[in-house]
C-alpha cells in the first residue's frame, strides 16, 4: 500500500496496548499512541474522524468477534490491528488457533479500508518474559507474512532495542510508559511517510544502578498490586476488560479527550 499521511479517518483495534495503558492522564483516563497519532493526523486534515475500539485484556478471538465487523462497517481510510500478545501469555496457548483468527481478521479488514497497519509489538526484556519469546517471534513472523500477502504495512516495534528497556514499561511490567507510547506513535507516523519529529529508536541515557533492597521492594509491590490480581483473573476466567466499552466507539470528528490537553499538534 502507498504510504500517505493524509487520511480522513482512522480506526484502531486491539487490547490494552492500543487503548493506551499506562499513559495515564491527570483525570485518570489513558491516552496512548493511537490517540497521539490521531491528533497528528487530524491536524493535517479538516474533518478527520477517529474511533478507538480497543479494550484492555482482549484476546484475538474477542477482537475478531467484537471489533472487526464494527471497523469494517466504518470503511475508514486507515485501520490499525494489534492483537494476539495476550493470547501468548496464556498457559493453554494454541498457536494455530490464534494465528488463524488473526488471519481471518486481516482478511476481513483488508478490503474494507484504504490502509491496514499491523505491528510487531514491543516486548519488555526480563527473565520472566524470556519463556514467551519463542511464541512472540512465531506470531511476529506470521504478521510479516500477512503483511506481505495482503499489502498491509507492518511496523516493527519489536526490533527496536529501546522499547524492550525496563524503563519503558510501567510498574505493572505489562504496559508502556507515556514515553513508550510517544515513541510508538512516532514510529507509526514515520512508517506512514510522515516527516520525523525525532528518533523514536534513540537509546535511553545510562541508568543509575539500583540497590538490592530497591529491586526487592519493587518486586514485592509488583507481586502484590499486579501479579496476584492477574493470576486471580486467569484462574477465574475473568478479564480486566470485562464489561468495559471502548473509549471512542464511534467514528466521529476527532476531538481531544479531557486528558489530551498536552498532545502536541502538528502544523499543516
Amino acid at each position: 500500500m502507498e504510504k500517505n499521511t493524509t487520511h480522513t479517518s482512522f480506526v484502531a483495534l486491539g487490547d490494552s496496548f492500543t487503548e493506551g495503558m499506562s499513559d495515564l492522564q491527570p483525570d485518570g483516563s489513558y491516552r496512548g499512541w493511537a490517540d497521539l497519532l490521531a491528533a497528528r493526523l487530524a491536524a493535517r486534515t479538516p474533518g478527520f474522524r477517529y474511533a478507538n475500539l480497543a479494550v484492555r485484556g482482549k484476546l484475538i478471538g474477542q477482537i475478531l468477534d467484537e471489533q472487526v465487523d464494527t471497523a469494517v462497517a466504518m470503511r475508514a481510510d486507515m485501520v490499525t490491528l494489534v492483537g494476539g500478545l495476550n493470547d501468548t501469555l496464556r498457559p493453554k496457548y494454541d498457536a494455530g488457533l490464534v494465528l488463524g483468527r488473526l488471519e481471518e481478521a486481516v482478511e476481513r479488514l483488508t478490503p474494507a479500508c484504504g490502509q491496514l497497519v499491523l505491528m510487531r509489538s514491543p516486548a519488555r526484556r526480563g527473565p520472566v518474559m524470556e519463556r514467551f519469546r519463542p511464541r512472540w517471534e512465531k506470531l511476529f513472523d506470521f504478521i510479516d507474512e500477512l503483511g506481505a500477502r495482503h499489502g498491509a504495512l507492518v511496523v516493527d516495534l519489536y526490533g527496536a532495542p529501546v522499547l524492550g528497556e525496563q524503563r519503558m514499561w510501567d510498574v505493572d511490567r505489562l504496559h508502556l510508559t507515556a514515553d513508550g507510547h510517544r515513541r510508538v506513535a512516532e514510529a507509526v507516523w514515520q512508517a506512514l511517510g510522515g516527516e520525523a519529529a525525532d528518533d523514536w529508536r534513540a537509546e535511553l541515557a545510562p541508568a543509575l544502578p539500583e540497590g538490592w533492597l530497591t529491586r526487592r521492594t519493587g518486586d514485592a509491590r509488583f507481586a502484590r498490586q499486579y501479579l496476584g490480581p492477574w493470576i486471580g483473573r486467569r484462574l477465574t476466567g475473568r478479564s480486566s476488560g470485562d464489561g468495559r466499552p471502548p473509549k471512542r466507539p464511534e467514528l466521529l470528528p476527532y476531538e481531544p479527550l479531557p486528558g489530551d490537553a498536552g498532545v502536541r499538534h502538528e502544523q499543516a
